[in-house]
């Protein structure tokens, strides 16, 4: 009977560990390969942003991303000009000014940088954190995924031109890899079995001689792939290499 017992204590932390894991993969997929219905546009064509790295507001640093077929507003950025944490915590918002997707930035002495991205406002999780239980606080203030930029220790010309890696924080591993260079707006991101998931391309006039610059430049995202998460990534490169 014991051993019985203690089969069945062992079984039952085995599930438990299953059921983690498989928490942090659906929350991962939620965000990285949204798969909706058929009536969601963005799970059957291709997203194409033009992305402003200028905010809207005076006052503000920041970004504005509108909806190249339409001219919609889609998503925007918006960091006051001398707040202090402007660079370790960036909030990606929708039109209407919802927080959709937080950047945190962690920085070690002798270690690389990591960039840690949240659902929604982080902030307004570390407030609900103090009133919900430990278990409740730890899920909802859970990092997505993080992001470490990629050291090259190889002479120029030798390397693959990969800019960062997206990690799974629940097991760690590459789940994403962005390649190309950020300082002139050609980057891809890349999934493990090396397919384009989104891609950061020149903006082209439709009138000759006529240049937009570095500051005006397409967002281009896949079937499959979230616009939302696409954008926190040029976010993060943005971060990186200017």
């Amino acid at each position: 009977m014991k051993m019985f017992s203690r089969f069945k204590s062992l079984s039952r932390a085995v599930h438990e560990e299953e059921e983690e894991e498989r928490e942090h993969e659906e929350k991962m997929t939620r965000w990285c390969r949204r798969r909706e219905g058929n009536n969601d546009t963005r799970s059957c064509s291709i997203t194409s942003l033009t992305v402003w790295r200028k905010s809207l507001l005076m006052s503000c640093k920041g970004f504005t991303v509108i909806d190249s077929a339409n001219g919609n507003l889609v998503y925007r950025v918006d960091n006051y000009i001398g707040a202090a944490n402007h660079t370790h915590h960036i909030t990606l918002m929708d039109a209407s000014g919802n927080s959709v997707l937080t950047i945190r930035r962690r920085r070690k002495l002798g270690v690389v940088d990591s960039w840690f991205v949240y659902e929604g406002e982080a902030g307004n999780q570390r407030k609900r954190r103090k009133s919900n239980s430990c278990k409740s606080s730890s899920e909802t203030n859970s990092p997505i995924c993080f992001v470490k930029k990629h050291v090259n220790i190889l002479p120029a010309g030798n390397a693959n031109n990969v800019l960062a890696h997206v990690f799974r924080t629940d097991k760690r591993c590459v789940a994403f890899t962005i390649e190309g260079s950020y300082t002139h707006r050609t980057c891809k991101v890349l999934d493990e079995c090396k397919r384009v998931l989104a891609e950061i391309k020149r903006k082209e006039a439709d009138t000759k001689h006529v240049s937009f610059g570095m500051d005006i430049f397409q967002l281009v995202v896949q079937p499959g792939f979230d616009p939302a998460f696409a954008m926190a990534l040029v976010l993060l490169l943005d971060q990186m290499f200017s």
